[in-house]
């Protein structure tokens, strides 16, 4: 290193202890990054690479402006790098050899701040894992711009962990080393986020009060969150909440798979907001709005009497829609007051954000005057505990300048009148210019010299400037100060002695804006706690009001609950599904009673089996997040869980074919499902062989039968499952209509009794524009399969087979037979069924 440049040895040294970031080194006005970095920061922000002679060979060189260095940051976030950002931490003018810099912010994808890198209406979240003593693990959960934080206990195993990660949107992961490599892998690979590492969990007895909800095992998980917040910042956040203490029996379990197929926040295939559930439902106003819906929709409520104090709310907004209406317009003027908060508590608030905290806090009096009106008791309660800090909202109107700069650094951002001495210096500034106004009229007027100028520029200060035409006139007095090709400047004794009050005045006056600013600030953080709970309570009944606009605009009614286990669905619809069709949706009822558990759905392909499966499951969603729902009447039990198996594609990343997903999927329903929970399996066993599949469907619904009682909509293309409906009493049989007019198939899309009688894949095949020579084919191919006795070359399912003479038993065939008869049928789930046939399988081959 001693060869290196000292500078560039300052550069290596910090550079050390940031090995896994870009160092953005301060140097003048510019972030300079070098040898490694330079390369790839060159490669990934499309800039260019220089070199610089550091002491011995050319140091790979590239750097980004200081005053545009927020977007380039904000690329690299987005590809899940980490930035230190090295500043001087000395005036260079007074530096005794090189200038002193320190890291003052380490930027990393789950930690930043800046209103330009996020997403407006979605959440920031870091997250840390912890393994307990029970081998379970600990997740805690942090949003840095909004103070929320969170934990909560999950299960052993890395599906759950994962899939309760995947409920957020989690930009980072914080793990301690001992969390086992593939859980690190699984993480990166399916949550597509950046995974960090914290050792330290210990919390300083100051920060205590965060983790009064907490047990002394969960202490230490958000101790890492803690510890690594504070590495990373190098400053106090004291914005951040008391942790939530997330009990995860008391909100709907929605595992990964059963979100993503569902389509609840994001489409399976665009991964994007429109066309999923949330798309259709979000009637918010304001981003803070937005974003608590997202984590309703994220967690469904399991206690009816939260979700019907909801519902009373939305209804009063119903009722009261006049007024509703006057909250929305109000709405429309208040600012995003959670990141607001976290910014004044960080300290990067600046003058604009001043402005819009002052304009949001001078809607609530209108909001509360709105809401008052209002005869609902549980909208009052939010009305007596609303404060609208009038008293912040005047300082800030008698302080702050409407149309103040961005940087808070170059003055105009106080308001006249609010600080004497400021008055003084701007009065010294405009007499002062006023001053040299006259001077240069005099001077004119004295000299006879038409063209005269008296000028201003930071390396001369202010300066007469004569031409060269006119130099015969200048009197002795004036003092040459530069000579230009066309003209010459010159100063007088008088007006340096009046650009020095001048300049010192506006010198002043800037570095007294600042400070008053960074008063006015700190008075405002006194203020933070109060802000952040005027944004809950303005969030949530945004999230309300929208849910009652969604209502009126969409037609939805509100849903009772049933302790009876009962589905009661009258012209239910698809709420997604019925705003993007052309034609007009078709309704359907879905009733399920104490007695029917399953419904086993046939039809032709897109007929809308799996609509009508969807649409149940969206519905019960709405329903426990207090939203009114797509029918005109809706009687529902509380669902513990939703297990879904709708549709798949292979598995590319883990290297898991179709099949295997869909076993996956399936194993994970039929393993923690209960008599409370809701599954959803469509077309079971389409992935593999037809024996195999038909066998492996119907063991999976007598075993939901028998064993979970689960209410279960079960659609398959295997119509011989059409006969359980008698051998097994909580199952019945429904199918989606279709008829045959002049040889094409039309899709009625109507759900009724009874199994379907043709499958129609002929003319799905039609539909999709095969060539005719194939369809041709296939129709001759039909009609031959249905003239033969299927039951000569297939074994049936469900009937037993014409006895045969029976042969001598071989060695083989006793070992198959003892196999068998080992089994306990009743007590194997599927996937050990599955098993079992392929042991036999090999047996006998």
């Amino acid at each position: 290193m001693s060869t290196y440049t000292p500078m560039m040895q300052q550069y290596l040294k910090i550079k050390a202890d940031y090995k896994d970031s870009f160092l953005f080194f301060r140097l003048g006005d510019f972030y300079e990054m070098f040898f490694d970095d330079a390369l790839k920061a060159a490669q990934e922000l499309e800039i260019t690479l220089t070199a610089r002679d550091g002491g011995g060979d050319k140091i790979p060189m590239c750097g980004v402006p200081y005053h545009s260095s927020e977007n380039y940051i904000k690329q690299l976030v987005e590809k899940g790098y980490k930035i230190a950002v090295c500043e001087q931490v000395e005036d260079p003018k007074q530096a005794k050899g090189v200038v002193k810099r320190e890291v003052v912010q380490l930027i990393t994808p789950g930690t930043v701040m800046e209103g330009s890198m996020l997403e407006e209406k979605e959440n920031n979240f870091l997250a840390a894992v912890s393994l307990l003593e029970d081998h379970s693990f600990g997740l805690s959960y942090a949003d840095l711009t909004t103070g929320e934080t969170s934990a909560s206990y999950i299960g052993r195993d890395s599906h759950s962990l994962i899939g309760e990660l995947y409920h957020q949107p989690v930009k980072e992961i914080v793990m301690s080393r001992e969390i086992p490599e593939n859980v690190q892998k699984e993480a990166r690979e399916k949550l597509d986020c950046t995974v960090s590492f914290e050792e330290e969990t210990h919390i300083p007895e100051d920060s205590h009060h965060l983790v009064r909800n907490l047990s002394e095992e969960l202490t230490p998980v958000f101790g890492r969150l803690y510890n690594y917040i504070n590495r990373t910042q190098k400053r106090a956040m004291s914005h951040l909440q008391p942790v939530q203490y997330i009990e995860t029996k008391d909100y709907m379990r929605l595992d990964m798979y059963s979100k993503r197929n569902l389509e609840l926040t994001e489409t399976l295939m665009k991964k994007g907001k429109k066309g999923s559930l949330l798309s259709v439902i979000d009637s918010t106003v304001t981003a803070m709005g937005a974003r608590l819906l997202k984590k309703w929709i994220d967690r469904p409520l399991l206690d009816e009497s939260l979700i019907q104090k909801r519902q009373e709310i939305v209804q009063g907004f119903m009722d009261n829609f006049l007024y509703r209406d006057a909250f929305r317009e109000d709405l429309t003027s208040v600012y995003d007051l959670e990141r607001l908060a976290g910014r004044v508590a960080f300290g990067n608030i600046n003058a604009k954000d001043m402005l819009q905290l002052k304009r949001s806090l001078q809607k609530v009096p209108s909001i509360l005057s709105s809401l008052s009106t209002l005869e609902v008791s549980v909208i009052q309660t939010f009305v007596q505990r609303m404060d609208p800090m009038e008293e912040l909202a005047q300082l800030l109107e008698n302080s702050v300048h409407e149309d103040a700069k961005l940087t808070i650094r170059e003055g105009n951002i106080i308001k006249s009148g609010y600080s004497e001495s400021l008055d003084e210096y701007r009065d010294a500034q405009i007499n002062g210019k006023k001053w040299i106004a006259d001077l240069e009229k005099r001077e004119k007027e004295l000299t006879g010299i038409r063209s005269l100028k008296i000028k201003y520029n930071k390396v001369f200060g202010y300066f007469i400037e004569v031409t060269r035409a006119n130099l015969t006139h200048v009197p002795e007095r004036y003092e040459r100060k530069q000579t230009l090709a066309n003209a010459e400047r010159f100063i007088t004794p008088e007006l340096k002695e009046k650009e020095t009050t001048i300049l010192q005045a506006e010198e002043k006056s800037i570095e007294l804006e600042y400070e008053l600013f960074l008063e006015i600030r700190e008075l405002v953080k006194d203020y933070v706690n109060k802000i952040q709970q005027l944004a809950k309570d303005i969030s949530e009944l945004d999230v309300l009001q929208g849910f009652s606009y969604a209502a009126e605009m969409n037609g939805y009614e509100r849903p009772s609950f049933s302790s009876k286990r009962t589905v009661h669905l009258v012209n239910s619809r698809h709420p997604v599904v019925e705003k993007v069709m052309e034609d007009e949706f078709v309704p359907n009822d879905i009733y399920m009673d104490e007695s029917t558990n399953i419904f086993l759905i046939t039809g032709p392909n897109m007929s809308g089996k799996s609509t009508y499966m969807r649409q149940m499951a969206l519905t019960s969603v709405m329903a426990q997040i207090g939203s009114f729902v797509p029918c005109e009447e809706a009687v529902l039990p509380v669902f513990d869980q939703i297990f879904t198996r709708i549709g798949a594609a292979d598995d590319l990343i883990s290297g898991q074919s179709t099949f295997m997903v869909e076993m996956l999927e399936a194993n994970n329903a039929i393993t923690h499902a209960t008599n409370r929970s809701m599954i959803l399996f469509d077309e079971i066993g389409r992935g593999t062989s037809t024996y195999d599949g038909m066998a492996l469907a119907q063991s999976i619904v007598e075993y939901i039968h028998e064993n979970i009682k689960a209410k279960t909509l079960f659609s398959t293309h295997y119509h011989e499952l059409t006969t359980l409906e008698s051998e097994l009493g909580s199952l019945k049989n429904v199918h989606v209509r279709a008829e045959e007019v002049d040889g094409k198939v039309v899709f009625l899309h109507q759900v009724k009794e009874g199994a379907a009688d043709k499958s129609y894949g002929i003319h799905v095949a039609e539909l999709a524009e095969l060539p005719s020579e194939v369809i041709t084919r296939a129709e001759r191919l039909l009609e031959e399969f249905e003239s033969h006795d299927t039951k000569e070359t297939q074994l049936s399912l469900f009937h037993p087979e014409p006895e045969t003479p029976r042969k001598q038993e071989d060695e083989g065939d006793s070992e198959v037979k003892k196999e068998l008869s080992s089994l306990e049928l009743m007590e194997m789930t599927p996937m050990e069924a599955m098993n079992a046939l392929y042991r036999l399988q090999k047996m006998v081959k």
